[in-house]
């Protein structure tokens, strides 16, 4: 062992035998006075961070709130734990972490504040760090706390906030694949929200509804509903909530094969969320942009977008988007001829997305990778990802992605078997593509799949 660490490590025990030394009722009063010294050095007493209800209120922030965790473990062992200085900056520490994007740090310390507080408090404390969970992509540490705030919500008759409650949880549900119990939660918060009148809210509803029929294939009722939600956001002046909708009905734009109408939303939401600092929002748009940009043959502002979105996702702790965007740019990889360097971001794709509970983009980039193991030699392989993927498309009711990974099954199935079972195939895979509108994305796979049939001498069946 090196002389500098021997130091070290007895230097941390003697600071801990010197500490464990100090009679109880000493050490309560150095913590005490330790609080005191740093909170007036830091800039004197903050204000009052108490969590009565949800009410849009922003943060403001003190001069504490950098030390604001240091002063709530000082208060916990100068006053006792859970007195009212502990809780107030444990709050503010809480804020403070969230607004720095420590996703772990905020949820752990909004449990913490938790603790020290009860009632509508708790409440609201353990309802923040489940959407800090839930933003992170940690719907299993989400859940338990959302439960828990929606009984305590229901058991003091606020029915507010029960709305709000069930609204965030629909969200949850519908990122995990749960989409009957997601939809049950979005009813009835759309349903208590707009009996109590409370109309920004019952817009956001509005708005996770939308999401839910884009996700489950129902795009007429989606396209609808978003319009209906960016109406009221609009007169609300909300545009925040604008910019959130704005991406949403650009991504169901382009899904829905309608490239130039997507790109004039998402510009329009990536305007909105810079004016209002969204980060984690504008950090989705730059990744649906990119792949409009690539899609549309602008391959150098593509990858600019995507880098952009990839940094933006690190930085606020957006797993979920991560992993979605990293499967976009290994699939660019793949069509524009660089498959070698595509199969590791693939991986770490698929990886995050097991991680964060997002099976229905684990299908997406096990259909991707198929294509990829197809064009590298390796059928096998591409066999086996194609069948999990269409399995989990199905399950999920992923009907875009359904249509592109059974023509591409169909495409396989011809280099390996030949013409039988391979039309049948493809032609399930068209037909679905047809319902759902994206032309665009059918006349690429047909493309390919002609070019294999002139190859081989097979008579094109698309």
């Amino acid at each position: 062992m090196h002389a500098e660490s021997v130091y070290l490590f007895l230097h941390a025990l003697l600071r801990d035998a010197a500490y464990q030394l100090q009679l109880p009722g000493d050490r309560a009063r150095l913590h005490a006075l330790a609080f005191e010294v740093i909170e007036q050095l830091a800039g004197g007493s903050a204000p009052e961070s108490r969590l009565t209800e949800f009410a849009g209120r922003s943060f403001e922030p003190h001069a504490t709130d950098p030390f604001a965790l240091e002063l709530a473990d000082h208060a916990g062992r100068g006053q006792g734990e859970g007195g009212p200085a502990q809780a107030k900056y444990l709050c503010r520490a809480a804020e403070f972490a969230e607004r720095q994007h420590r996703g772990e740090e905020a949820e752990r310390l909004w449990k913490r504040h938790a603790g020290c507080v009860s009632g509508i408090e708790r409440a609201e404390s353990l309802r923040k760090s489940a959407m800090v969970a839930q933003r992170a992509g940690r719907p299993g540490s989400a859940e338990p706390s959302y439960n828990e705030a929606l009984a305590l919500f229901r058991q003091s008759g606020r029915k507010r906030m029960e709305g709000i409650v069930l609204g965030n949880m629909s969200a949850m549900h519908r990122e995990v694949g749960r989409f009957e119990e997601s939809e049950r939660c979005c009813r009835e918060s759309l349903a208590i929200l707009r009996e109590l009148g409370a109309g920004q809210l019952d817009v956001v509803a509005l708005s996770g509804l939308a999401v839910l029929y884009q996700e489950t294939g129902r795009i007429r009722e989606a396209e609808e509903a978003f319009e209906e939600a960016l109406a009221h956001e609009r007169r609300l002046g909300r545009r925040k909530s604008e910019g959130i909708t704005l991406g949403n009905l650009g991504a169901l734009y382009k899904e829905s094969g309608r490239i130039e109408q997507a790109e004039r939303s998402f510009d329009l939401a990536l305007a909105a969320n810079r004016e209002v600092g969204n980060r984690r929002s504008e950090g989705i748009v730059l990744g649906y942009l990119a792949s409009v940009y690539r899609e549309s043959g602008r391959a150098d502002q593509a990858e600019r977008a995507r880098e952009q979105s990839l940094a933006i996702h690190r930085e606020v702790g957006n797993r979920r988007f991560l992993g979605i965007t990293l499967g976009n740019m290994a699939n660019s990889y793949v069509e524009s001829g660089r498959a070698s360097e595509a199969e590791p971001i693939f991986e770490e794709a698929l990886a995050i997305h097991r991680e964060v509970g997002n099976v229905r983009s684990e299908g997406v980039t096990l259909g991707n990778m198929a294509v990829m193991y197809r064009e590298t030699g390796r059928p096998e392989r591409s066999r086996e990802f194609s069948l999990r993927a269409i399995s989990i498309h199905r399950e999920f009711g992923n009907r875009r992605f359904l249509g592109a990974h059974l023509c591409d099954f169909g495409i396989l199935l011809l280099q390996e078997e030949g013409p039988g079972r391979a039309r049948e195939i493809w032609q399930e895979g068209a037909v679905v593509l047809r319902e759902v509108g994206d032309v665009e994305l059918l006349q690429r796979k047909r493309t390919t799949l002609r070019e294999l049939c002139a190859k081989s001498g097979v008579v094109a069946f698309a």
